[in-house]
């Protein structure tokens, strides 16, 4: 890895290692796993757990390689930036565009998701008011500078994890008839109603893009490490003890919810998490469950906001996007990228009104495996970078275990998962869509771009 020019000197450090680890919790507790992990239960049934176990199996490697990269070289552009290192512009600019469709497509669908449930509370306010307050105050958060902005997530986080430690708690105690229950429960769904795995190795697979759709999130520590003291420092703590308990999190909570309730039960698609309250006699299951979702999706809103803001503007100072978004407040926030990514949501959310069940679906589908296209652009960014800096006798503050097999072993996993999810119509539906984007945007950047590919350019980052 060769030596980065400093192009983010105007961010202002203001994230602590605490607001990091926490926004590493928080991102990848979402909702999806409070409400898409009911459709990965429905496909795969029990053995929706490999899913979750080979999912965050992946995931955590893809920590530990961006780790690796961003205690080199710190960037706000993050995998963006060391694709454009590792293979050129035309990567980069891929890769930071995909992602940033990505995120603004899915600000339109958490703020839409959000108003939807609170304005059943308050049916006096319309949806679109609770959209735009949800927005505004969002934006004014990310406006005010990146302290107030980790300090938001922070607290999001810590509601999320305390939410999901109780259900933990409770759950257990179910399972060990210390809190009874109507009818006897035990461990018995995991292999009734059609065994295991119902759905075979497809199921599994197919369950496998949702799981890893529900992972999307974590990913932007990588970015915010470039905006803290210690970027090195904070990076490798924040893999080291966020990613296996967001596996813990994850596997605790679906076997609760798959013991406790069958795994064909309808009530696990529509909520999975509130069918499992609900034999737990839970009072207020239903309004608990959904201000739970709220928080989550004010959550990943925010953080989605912030990081698509960080993400152009690292696209604007390497000259893969309009220089305009490259400015930069007193507060050190790139005001103009944050307003940008969120204009582009209001898009989104106004087209969604005017032709309602019809264009939302249809984004969701197009980013639905935008992920696991983005982590395989970094497991083979990484294992570029990592054989660079090898050769060229780099000191790498941190160094992925078991290179290169490990490297290789994730890509290959993520091609099988690929190939294997291809045999689904819906997940073959996303992936051929969220490939059809790649090449767009793949095909553009490189006229527009007229990308060359050696490694002097694309070390001159």
């Amino acid at each position: 890895m060769t030596a980065v020019k400093d192009t983010e000197a105007q961010l202002h450090t203001g994230l602590t290692q605490r607001q990091i680890s926490m926004m590493g919790l928080g991102g990848a507790i979402g909702a999806g796993l409070f409400v898409g992990s009911g459709q990965a239960i429905s496909i795969a049934g029990p053995a929706v757990l490999v899913s979750y176990l080979l999912a965050g199996t992946v995931i955590i490697v893809i920590m530990a390689m961006l780790a690796e990269m961003v205690a080199a070289h710190p960037s706000s552009g993050a995998f963006s930036t060391f694709a454009h290192k590792a293979m050129g512009r035309s990567a980069g600019s891929t890769l930071g565009w995909l992602y940033w469709v990505q995120l603004v497509v899915v600000i339109a669908a958490e703020a839409t998701g959000a108003a939807a449930i609170t304005a059943g509370w308050l049916p006096a306010v319309p949806q679109w008011a609770w959209v735009l307050g949800f927005v505004v105050v969002l934006t004014g958060a990310n406006l005010l500078g990146v302290r107030n902005y980790g300090r938001f997530e922070y607290w999001f986080a810590v509601i999320k994890v305390a939410a999901i430690i109780a259900f933990l708690v409770f759950g257990v105690l179910v399972l060990a008839h210390v809190i009874p229950t109507d009818e006897p429960v035990g461990f018995a769904n995991l292999a009734a109603h059609g065994g295991f795995a119902p759905g075979g190795m497809a199921g599994i697979a197919a369950a496998v893009l949702i799981v890893i759709f529900s992972f999307g999130g974590t990913e932007v520590v990588s970015i915010a490490a470039a905006e803290s003291k210690d970027p090195a420092g904070n990076i490798k703590r924040v893999v080291k003890s966020v990613m296996l308990r967001i596996l813990f999190f994850y596997l605790g909570s679906i076997l609760i919810i798959i013991a406790l309730v069958p795994w064909n039960d309808p009530s696990v698609v529509d909520g999975p998490f509130a069918a499992a309250l609900a034999v737990m006699h839970i009072p207020g299951v239903s309004l608990l469950m959904n201000a739970v979702v709220v928080v989550a999706l004010l959550s990943a809103m925010n953080a989605n906001i912030y990081g698509s803001s960080r993400m152009l503007y690292s696209l604007g100072q390497r000259k893969l996007a309009p220089r305009s978004v490259t400015h930069v407040t007193g507060k050190g926030v790139p005001a103009k990228a944050v307003i940008s990514s969120v204009a582009f949501s209001f898009l989104a959310v106004g087209l969604n009104w005017i032709w309602p069940d019809r264009v939302m679906p249809i984004l969701l589908n197009v980013v639905g495996s935008t992920i696991i296209f983005i982590w395989a652009f970094i497991a083979v960014t990484q294992l570029i970078l990592r054989r660079r800096a090898d050769r060229e006798g780099e000191k790498l503050p941190l160094r992925l275990w078991g290179f290169p097999g490990l490297s290789i072993a994730t890509i290959v996993v993520l091609a099988a998962i690929v190939a294997i999810a291809m045999t689904d119509a819906a997940a073959r539906t996303q992936l051929l869509l969220t490939g059809a984007l790649t090449a767009v945007i793949w095909i553009i950047s490189k006229l527009v771009l007229r990308d060359g590919t050696s490694g002097e350019e694309a070390s001159d980052v």
